[in-house]
């Protein structure tokens, strides 16, 4: 058999459509979309958000940072270690949707968009702070100062 005898193959159309789904949702993975944002202001506390993504690598304060993380991942909070008076708290929202991390007493409030980080400022004074997320009502964490 020569060479132009020989028949090219060709990709299975299901190979090309996994690939291609794939590259959409490598691409949507980063996008900031999702959820309704809504302005909030808090009286004790300041939130900034931030377009990084959480697959972002380690900082140098990584290990110091990572006890002051809150998680968002399928709409649920994993609650931060202890945190001193006054630090910055990150928070990361692994989810396709916008949340926030709301002190039910107003102390705090983050808006968090879909992908993203944000930071606030933990209350000065110590205690137990219980707070919420403003568009998913069974959302509900706590968060300790010392």
């Amino acid at each position: 058999m020569n060479s132009s005898s020989r028949k090219r193959h060709r990709p299975a159309p299901a190979i090309l459509a996994l690939l291609a789904g794939a590259a959409v949702m490598g691409v949507s993975a980063c996008g900031t979309g999702g959820g309704s944002a809504g302005a909030s202001t808090a009286p004790a506390s300041s939130a900034t958000s931030s377009a990084t993504s959480p697959a972002a690598g380690p900082t140098p304060s990584a290990s110091a940072s990572a006890m002051s993380t809150i998680h968002i991942k399928s709409f649920a909070y994993t609650d931060t270690d202890a945190v001193p008076a006054g630090a910055t708290v990150t928070v990361m929202n692994m989810d396709p949707e916008a949340h926030t991390v709301t002190a039910d007493d107003g102390s705090f409030d983050a808006v968090v968009k879909a992908g993203t980080t944000a930071t606030f400022t933990a209350p000065k004074k110590p205690g137990t702070y219980a707070y919420h997320c403003a568009y998913h009502s069974n959302m509900q964490g706590t968060l300790t100062v010392k």
